[in-house]
């Protein structure tokens, strides 16, 4: 029914434990037109197989602490008492100015954030279909030590028991493609929603004139 620039974008978060396949959800998101990504900045070393600017801008924690000081952040945090990681507000205006929705890929610290801040936002939380679907899928990743498994299971139990503080939808990922499906038909219902489209239809009627 719209075109994109007859109302405000759509701020998508979109969260989930280690493990849980968000970031290739995220990715079906961004599939759908007028829909940007936006990349996080954090304090965390470069992995070898990563680029700066792709999914994270690594910077110093010098540089981290300057901007959070500046207030440049939309939302920030530091995960396991470890790396900070936080989303530049330039993303979100660059969303305004061109009429395209933001999709944050975002912890649950994170998306308490954001939900205070901007209420209108709508998060979407991805669930893994068991514990030990989880942990098997930690596990093949074979790049997490025992320990850092235990912790990541034990902070996928907490963020899954926030789930209904700061989330508007679940989708359970236990087939990718189904669930891709899942995600950008949420987002697909929202553009369409009757509410966001009231002043489309306002105007619409208004070209009729009045009623004779």
């Amino acid at each position: 029914m719209t075109t994109g620039t007859e109302v405000s974008p759509l701020v998508l978060i979109v969260s989930g434990p280690s493990g849980s396949g968000k970031s290739t959800l995220v990715q079906r998101l961004l599939e759908l037109p007028r829909t940007m990504p936006s990349v996080s900045r954090t304090t965390r070393p470069r992995r070898t197989t990563e680029s700066s600017g792709k999914c994270y801008d690594f910077v110093t924690e010098a540089e981290f602490d300057a901007m959070a000081a500046r207030g440049e952040f939309l939302e920030y945090a530091r995960v396991f008492g470890k790396h900070a990681y936080g989303t530049p507000l330039k993303w979100l205006d660059e969303s305004r100015r061109t009429g395209r929705d933001l999709v944050l890929e975002i912890d649950v610290q994170g998306a308490a954030q954001v939900k205070e801040k901007l209420p209108e936002s709508v998060a979407i939380f991805i669930l893994p279909p068991s514990r030990e679907e989880l942990e098997r899928r930690l596990r093949s990743r074979g790049q997490d030590s025992e320990e850092e498994i235990a912790r990541r299971l034990a902070r996928a139990r907490d963020e899954i028991q926030a789930f209904g503080k700061y989330y508007d939808y679940c989708v359970v990922n236990d087939d990718m493609e189904r669930a891709g499906r899942d995600v950008q038909a949420i987002l697909l219902a929202l553009r369409c929603a009757s509410a966001r489209n009231r002043g489309f239809v306002e105007r619409l009627l208004a070209s009729f004139g009045r009623k004779t």
